[in-house]
């Protein structure tokens, strides 16, 4: 039986990778043991790749479909007879190990943690997680089998994505302390963002053997901290707007929403006082310049009418009238 099974491990003379997973990324073929006999074919289908290892050796990568044929120093059946005394096992030992060519799309990352930095405008931290999506394609297979594959019988796209985001928080991080840019920027410039960041990533990865395609920031969010401290700032700047349109000063706003608090939060008659008070100083700030302008007018119309009785009685000629007269009517 041991030895039909040696026989028939020797007639093997085809080799392909079948039932391929989407999330195997790189297989070893093993249906044979590590013992490929010489005249065997190998089938490389399309959008696949195959490194030939012999003797502990990267030897060949085929990257076109079709058929190779395959030499080494094992020769169909002798080696089986040969090798009755050591259980069918040579000592030319083959591996070949399948990958993928193709783009590896619409791959899901995310930052495993906050990206912690001191926003540039406001001056208070800021933690913010970014996610979004990018593809992937191997660019140098020989480079990425000794970097990052190594010995592992199949590597998954998804131990792919741990590498990338691993080597994703320190760059982002740089990359936003060297821009400066505000958390209210932050979302508006994701596209110029991507764009750079691949340009720094790829810098990276073209020493693991793989190009990043197509890498895109989908979304941001704050923690609650900094939502807090963003929400005060959007607080203040509306109330700054509501000042300057009501003509005060945002330090009088202040102090009239000050009065008005008061006001509600006291209990009784006091209250009621309180509130009075409240809408008083706020009916006179707000009325204040409209009382300016009244006065001012009343002081104008007493002038004009003095100096009517002035030209009436002959003290002034007409001429000094109309232009006095044209001098007080500038005012308004």
């Amino acid at each position: 039986m041991a030895l039909w099974d040696g026989i028939k491990r020797q007639l093997r003379s085809v080799i392909e990778w079948e039932n391929i997973n989407d999330n195997e990324l790189f297989y070893q073929w093993s249906e044979n043991g590590d013992e490929i006999k010489n005249a065997s074919k190998l089938i490389v289908g399309p959008g696949q790749g195959c490194i030939f290892v012999y003797e502990g050796k990267v030897t060949a990568v085929v990257e076109e479909e079709g058929i190779v044929n395959l030499e080494t120093s094992n020769v169909p059946f002798w080696t089986t007879i040969t090798k009755i005394m050591q259980a069918f096992e040579s000592e030319h030992k083959v591996g070949l190990y399948f990958y993928k060519r193709t783009r590896i799309l619409d791959q899901k990352w995310g930052t495993l943690s906050s990206i912690k930095y001191d926003d540039p405008k406001y001056n208070f931290p800021v933690a913010l997680r970014v996610f979004g999506n990018y593809s992937i394609q191997i660019s140098d297979a020989k480079l990425f089998f000794t970097q990052v594959v190594g010995g592992d019988e199949i590597f998954r796209v998804s131990k792919l994505r741990d590498v990338m985001v691993n080597r994703l928080i320190h760059p982002l991080t740089d990359y936003l302390a060297e821009k400066k840019l505000s958390y209210a920027e932050v979302d508006a410039k994701r596209n110029e963002i991507a764009k750079d960041l691949t340009s720094i990533l790829q810098s990276d990865f073209d020493r693991l053997g793989f190009k990043l395609i197509d890498f895109r920031i989908e979304g941001t969010e704050f923690d609650e901290d900094t939502i807090t401290r963003i929400n005060k700032i959007a607080d203040v700047s509306a109330d700054m707007h509501a000042a300057s349109t009501a003509g005060v000063s945002y330090r009088e706003l202040q102090q009239l929403d000050a009065l008005k608090d008061a006001a509600k939060n006291e209990a009784g008659a006091a209250g009621v006082f309180m509130g009075m008070g409240a809408g008083n100083a706020l009916s006179q700030t707000m009325n204040e310049p409209f009382a300016k302008n009244e006065q001012k007018s009343k002081d104008l119309g007493m002038r004009l009418r003095e100096l009517k009785s002035f030209y009436s009685e002959g003290l002034i000629s007409e001429d000094e009238y109309s232009l006095k007269k044209k001098s007080i009517l500038q005012e308004l």
